[in-house]
């Protein structure tokens, strides 16, 4: 199925070309028909008006001819900026195209008299329709260069935006890696802050522990319900001085010999 389908494809890209060669034939032929007959009828008593009879046929092929020397060419100049066609193939196909139509119903009408009268008229239609062809592959060249030029320029374009995305992703990595390298800075210092904060900080001492019978004493005295009054330095130096179970008596007799 797809060696098929691979071996038809050409065939219809010509087909679809001829049909669009026919397509612009048809619609200059309409076109410049339109735009003859409203320029006729308007420049018809200036025509008549001309004193040489040459100049006046010339004048009249050429209205009458508009659609091959005007129109066709505008067509395929517009066609050929937005897609590939081939100069003179285009211009004949669309000019041979439109004259077998108009001399179709010029036979239709005058017979064969219609298609070649043998007068100067009918050399001055052949020369319009070989200008009109010669033209219209012209403006399918012009076209092709015009559509390669705007194809350079938006290539040039895309380029140029491209390059300024690369800058200024280019950037934002940048600065990402700044600040991600300053956080990290910022980090570390405050770790090294914290970290010389701490061994330069004081130990505190130890709290004094009272002696054993200090803390047996107050303790005693918490626990005392009479209150006793404590006892003074100079109390407990006498008690130590006098000794223990001796009276008053006895050392006044112990005064006595001495005496």
């Amino acid at each position: 199925m797809s060696s098929k389908t691979s071996v038809l494809e050409p065939l219809r890209v010509r087909v679809r070309r001829f049909q669009f060669i026919m397509g612009l034939g048809f619609i200059a032929l309409i076109a410049g028909s339109i735009l003859s007959v409203a320029l006729t009828l308007r420049l018809s008593v200036r025509i008549q008006a001309v004193p040489v009879g040459v100049l006046r046929l010339a004048l009249a092929v050429l209205l009458e001819n508009l659609w091959v020397l005007g129109v066709l060419p505008v067509l395929c100049y517009g066609a050929a900026r937005v897609m590939e066609l081939r100069p003179w193939t285009t211009a004949g196909g669309a000019a041979l195209t439109g004259a077998v139509f108009l001399n179709a119903m010029a036979f239709i009408q005058s017979g064969v008299y219609g298609l070649w009268a043998g007068d100067v008229g009918s050399l001055f239609s052949l020369a319009a329709f070989a200008g009109g062809v010669v033209l219209s592959a012209r403006a399918v060249m012009m076209g092709r260069g015009a559509a390669a030029q705007q194809s350079v320029k938006t290539q040039a374009k895309a380029e140029e935006r491209k390059s300024e995305y690369d800058e200024f992703l280019r950037a934002a990595e940048q600065g990402g890696a700044r600040l991600e390298q300053r956080e990290a800075q910022s980090t570390a210092v405050a770790g090294d802050a914290l970290t010389g904060a701490a061994h330069a900080a004081p130990v505190p001492p130890e709290a004094a522990q009272p002696p054993a019978g200090d803390a047996n004493a107050a303790a005693s005295q918490a626990q005392d319900p009479g209150g006793a009054e404590p006892i003074t330095a100079e109390g407990t130096g006498a008690a130590q001085a006098q000794p223990t179970g001796a009276s008053e008596s006895d050392i006044k007799v112990d005064k006595a010999p001495s005496a």
